[in-house]
C-alpha cells in the first residue's frame, strides 16, 4: 500500500485561518477603496476648486483695481476736457494710486485740440516703483486713428478690454492688455479714448505664485525656492510637472493671456489647444463654454464624466469667468495628480494589510501547533493500540477543553477494547462450536435425504434425480422417495421458516412420511396422519407445504394429495403443462381436515418436476422473481432438444435460476425433484 504524503493539521489550519484573513481583508479593502474613492474624488474637486478660486481673486483683484481706477478717473478727465495740459498730471495721479497699472494714456480723436496738433496722445508710464514718466504723444507717425482697438473704445458703451498686445510690435517686451474707456466731451460726444495698460507679465507672475504656493501647500516637496534652485535638475524638474497643476488665462476670442509656456501668451489661441488633443470634441466644448463665459468644470463626477486630453496629459479642467473682464481662467489638473492620492492610501494600506497577515499567520502557527501538540501524542498513542498493546499510557492533558474529550474518549476506548477482546475470545470460541454443531446438523439433514442416483439402478422403468441446497447451514425443505408393492411413494415439501427449528420440522416430517407409508398406499391418509401429528403441540404455529403421490408402476396411475404446495409440471412428449392439483391446507394448521386424493395416468416418457418455493420465487438484484413462465420456458427447450432424462432436467433449471439471479444472495432453500416414467 503506498504510503500517504503527511499533512500537518496545524499548517492546514494556519493556511485557513490567512486564506480567510486574505479574503476578508481583501474584499474590506476593496470596498474602503471604492467608497473612499468618490470621497476622495469630491475631496479633490474641492481642493481644485479652491486653487481655482485663490487664483480667480488674485487675478480679479487686478483687473478690478485696474477697471475702477479706470472708472473714477473718466469724470476727472471729462471734467478738465478743455484744458489738454491737465491730461497728462491726472494720468499720472491715477497710476500713482493704482500701482497695478503699468502705464495710461488718452487718444484724442483727430484735431480735437488744433493747437496740439492732428493726434494727441497724453501718456504716463512706470519706468519703476518710483518714478512714473508722462509723455504727450502728437507726432505724426504714431498713426491710431484706424486702430481697431480705437475704433471699438470710440464706439463702447462702457469700458472694454482689448486683445493682448505688444508695445510698439515690439515681441521681445512684455505683452500688454488694456482696459479702453470712451471719453465724452459736455455734448456726450466720444472724442478720446482712455486705455490703461496691465502687463501680462506681472499677472503671469501673480498666477504662477497661485499655483505653486497651492500646489506646495498639498503635497510634500521642495519649496518654492528651492525649485529655483534646482532648475538644473531636468529628472526632477519633469517628475514633478507630471503631478503640477497650472492655471491659464484667455480672452474673449479664445487668445491666452496667460499660460505657463510664456511664448503662446499673444501669439497663440485656444483653439491649437483643441486641435492638438486626441479628445476634439470634449476640448472644443470646454473652449465654448470658457469663451461664452461659463463656469464649471469637465471631468469626475459631472455629466461629462471622463478626462480630456490637454497638452498631451490626460487632465481635468476647471474654469470660470473674470468679473470685469471678458476674460476666463482655467485650471489644468493632471489626472495622476486626482489619482495619486488614492493609489498612496491603497499602496500603504495593502502594504499594513500584508504585514497584519503575516504576523497573524506567525502568531497563529506557533499558537495552533502548541494547541495541536497532544493530537500528536494522542495519535501516538493510538498506534500503539492499534498494534494490540491496549494498556499505552496517554498523554496527560491539563486543560478542560475538546482535546481533553478526546483524550477521555481513547481512554474509554481503550478499556472497552480490552474488554472487547476478550469478549471476542469467548464469542469466537462460542460461534466456532455453532459452526461445528450446524456443520453435523447439515451433514446429518443431507445424510437423511436420498444422496444415491440412479436411486434404483436394477430398474429400468423409472428414473429419478432430486437435489435441495439450503440458504443456510440447514434448511427446512426435503424430498424423499420409495418404492413398495411396485408403487413408487414420494413426497416434497416446504417447511415454514428457515434455520434449526425448519430443519429439526423437516426431520420429523421425512420420519412420519416413511413410517405411515409402509402401512397405507393411499396419499391423502398419508397427508392426514402427518397434519394429525404436527397439530398436536404445534405451539410455535409451524406448517409444511406438502405433496404426496403414490405411482403404480404397472399401470402408470399416479395418485396424490396435494397439501398447499405448488402444484408439480408434467413433462410429455405433447408438451408441458401443470398437474391441476386441489387447494388443500398445509400440513399443521388445522387439526381434522380432510385431504382431498386426485389421480391422473402417466404416458409413457413422461416426467414428473417437482420443485418448492424457492426455484419460481428466486430473486434477482432488481427484486424481479423467476416465476412459472421461465420455469416453463427452460422446460420446453429441453423438451424440444429431447433432453427429458431426471438429471438434465434438474442441473439445467439450476443453471437457469443461477444465471437469472447473478451476485444476488439466495433468501430460500432450492428443493427440485424430477421422476421419469418409463414402462
Amino acid at each position: 500500500m503506498r504510503k500517504r504524503k503527511f499533512h500537518s493539521f496545524s499548517s492546514r489550519l494556519s493556511k485557513r485561518l490567512v486564506l480567510t484573513l486574505l479574503v476578508v481583508m481583501g474584499l474590506t479593502s476593496f470596498l474602503v477603496f471604492i467608497i473612499g474613492g468618490g470621497f476622495a474624488f469630491e475631496v479633490e474637486e474641492m481642493r481644485h476648486q479652491t486653487m481655482l478660486e485663490a487664483s480667480f481673486e488674485r487675478v480679479n483683484a487686478v483687473v478690478s483695481e485696474v477697471y475702477v481706477g479706470t472708472i473714477n478717473l473718466v469724470p476727472q478727465i471729462e471734467e478738465h476736457i478743455g484744458n489738454p495740459d491737465r491730461m497728462a498730471s491726472l494720468l499720472k495721479r491715477a497710476l500713482t494710486q493704482n500701482p497695478n497699472i503699468r502705464s495710461c494714456g488718452i487718444s484724442f480723436i483727430e484735431n480735437y485740440y488744433p493747437q496740439k496738433g492732428p493726434r494727441f496722445v497724453p501718456y504716463a508710464i512706470r519706468r519703476d516703483s518710483t518714478h512714473i514718466e508722462t509723455l504727450n504723444y502728437t507726432a505724426n507717425h504714431h498713426d491710431y486713428l484706424q486702430s481697431e482697438w480705437f475704433l471699438q473704445g470710440l464706439e463702447a458703451e462702457k469700458g472694454i478690454w482689448s486683445e493682448p498686445f505688444f508695445e510698439g510690435n515690439d515681441t521681445t517686451s512684455p505683452p500688454l492688455v488694456a482696459f479702453l474707456y470712451p471719453i465724452r466731451n459736455k455734448q456726450g460726444r466720444a472724442v478720446a479714448v482712455l486705455g490703461a495698460d496691465l502687463s501680462l507679465d506681472w499677472l503671469q507672475k501673480k498666477m504662477e505664485e497661485t499655483d505653486t504656493e497651492i500646489y506646495y501647500a498639498e503635497w510634500t516637496g521642495p519649496s518654492k525656492e528651492e525649485k529655483d534652485k534646482d532648475e538644473d535638475n531636468e529628472n526632477d524638474e519633469n517628475a514633478q510637472s507630471i503631478l503640477e497643476p497650472y492655471s491659464f488665462l484667455i480672452s474673449k476670442k479664445g487668445t491666452f493671456i496667460v499660460h505657463p509656456d510664456k511664448h503662446r501668451i499673444v501669439k497663440d489661441n485656444f483653439s491649437s489647444v483643441v486641435k492638438a488633443s486626441e479628445d476634439t470634441a470634449a476640448v472644443a466644448d470646454i473652449s465654448r463654454k470658457m469663451t461664452s463665459g461659463v463656469e464649471g468644470f469637465y471631468g469626475m463626477e459631472t455629466s461629462n464624466t471622463k478626462e480630456v486630453d490637454i497638452e498631451g496629459r490626460t487632465s481635468y479642467v476647471f474654469f470660470t469667468p473674470i468679473k470685469h473682464a471678458d476674460w476666463s481662467m482655467g485650471l489644468v489638473v493632471p489626472q495622476l495628480a486626482i489619482d495619486l492620492a488614492a493609489y498612496i492610501v491603497g499602496g500603504v494600506l495593502i502594504f499594513f494589510m500584508m504585514l497584519a497577515v503575516l504576523v497573524v499567520w506567525l502568531v497563529n502557527s506557533f499558537s495552533i501547533r502548541r494547541a495541536t501538540k497532544p493530537l500528536k501524542q494522542l495519535a501516538a498513542s493510538a498506534d500503539e493500540v492499534a498494534k494490540g498493546n491496549f494498556y499505552t499510557p496517554l498523554p496527560a492533558i491539563k486543560r478542560n477543553d475538546e482535546i481533553r474529550l478526546l483524550h477521555d474518549s481513547f481512554e474509554n476506548m481503550q478499556h472497552s477494547l480490552a474488554q472487547y477482546t476478550d469478549e471476542l475470545k469467548a464469542t469466537t470460541a462460542s460461534k466456532a462450536a455453532i459452526e461445528n454443531e450446524l456443520k453435523i446438523a447439515h451433514d446429518i439433514q443431507m445424510a437423511m435425504l436420498p444422496k444415491k442416483f440412479a436411486a434404483h439402478p436394477e430398474r429400468n422403468d423409472i428414473d429419478i434425480f432430486g437435489s435441495l441446497t439450503p440458504a443456510k447451514a440447514v434448511g427446512g425443505d426435503l424430498f424423499d422417495f420409495h418404492l413398495h408393492d411396485e408403487k413408487l411413494f414420494f413426497c416434497i415439501g416446504d417447511v415454514s421458516g428457515q434455520g434449526v427449528p425448519a430443519s429439526l420440522l423437516m426431520a420429523v416430517t421425512r420420519s412420519l412420511f416413511r413410517n405411515v407409508s409402509v402401512h397405507t398406499s393411499e396419499p391423502h391418509h398419508i397427508v392426514k396422519a402427518l397434519n394429525d401429528v404436527m397439530v398436536e403441540g404445534n405451539e410455535k404455529n409451524m406448517f409444511v407445504t406438502l405433496f404426496v403421490g403414490v405411482l403404480d408402476l404397472a399401470t402408470g396411475k399416479l395418485r396424490y394429495s396435494n397439501a398447499g404446495h405448488d402444484a408439480p409440471m408434467l413433462l410429455t412428449q405433447e408438451g408441458c403443462r401443470f398437474l391441476p392439483c386441489d387447494p388443500n391446507l398445509p400440513v399443521g394448521v388445522m387439526a381434522g381436515w380432510e385431504f382431498s386424493m386426485q389421480e391422473t395416468t402417466l404416458p409413457a416418457h413422461t416426467t414428473v418436476f417437482l420443485y418448492t418455493d424457492g426455484l419460481n420465487e428466486a430473486e434477482n438484484a432488481n427484486h424481479a422473481q423467476f416465476e412459472e413462465t421461465r420455469i416453463v420456458e427452460v422446460a420446453e427447450k429441453l423438451l424440444s432438444e429431447g433432453k427429458t432424462d431426471s438429471e438434465t432436467i434438474i442441473c439445467q433449471m439450476a443453471q437457469a435460476v443461477s444465471n437469472f439471479v447473478g451476485e444476488a444472495e439466495q433468501s430460500d432453500d432450492l428443493t427440485m425433484l424430477a421422476i421419469r416414467y418409463l414402462p
